[in-house]
């Protein structure tokens, strides 16, 4: 019976951890101030009928703090580039000087950044939901087992392990999140 526990267990983990990987990948997409290509996640080309992601049909780079630059692989895309990128609304201006698109990033005032330091919380509040939702299935594949005959100790102590898997799990994106609100604030 033990196999069992030590599944739901592992599988607990598992599910824990995809709640963290989730919450690293939606921060990145919260810009902090400085700009990097992961600010350009969520902007999706019409590329020949079907929505394409903007690195595949350009090559993303950073000449410096400030400034994002975007090589189209063809020519022909520049405008359809631009125009995806102010269809996102993700607060851009790009220029087109007919070979490359230059997009100039703002920096940060006080209460945009205020904004997105709520944006965040949200984010790692919404990852704690996920991972005490985890808890709550274990419990009650754990409760399962117990009902079909494994003793009632091993099942306590199974609980318990989800509970510290727990604990810990909320503690990291407590973490993630203060670096994150830190980055964020940081002038």
């Amino acid at each position: 019976m033990t196999e069992e526990i030590d599944f739901i267990l592992d599988s607990t983990k598992e599910s824990m951890e995809g709640s963290i990987a989730h919450l690293e990948k939606e921060f990145l997409n919260i810009r902090a101030g400085k700009a990097s290509p992961a600010m350009l996640g969520s902007v999706f080309v019409d590329y020949y009928g079907s929505a394409t992601p903007l690195s595949q049909v350009a090559k993303i780079s950073v000449p410096d703090a400030r400034t994002i630059t975007l090589q189209p692989f063809e020519k022909n895309m520049l405008q359809v580039i631009e125009k995806a990128i102010m269809i996102a609304n993700i607060g851009f201006n790009p220029m087109n000087n007919g070979d490359v698109i230059i997009i100039s990033v703002p920096p940060l005032t006080e209460e945009r950044r205020r904004d997105l330091a709520k944006q965040a919380k949200t984010e790692a509040e919404d990852a704690k939901i996920g991972v005490r939702n985890v808890r709550k299935d274990s419990n009650s594949d754990i409760k399962k087992l117990e009902k079909e005959g494994t003793s009632e100790d091993i099942c306590k102590g199974a609980e318990e392990s989800v509970q510290k898997l727990t604990d810990a799990f909320i503690r990291k994106i407590d973490e993630l999140l203060v670096v994150k609100e830190a980055e964020i604030m940081k002038v």
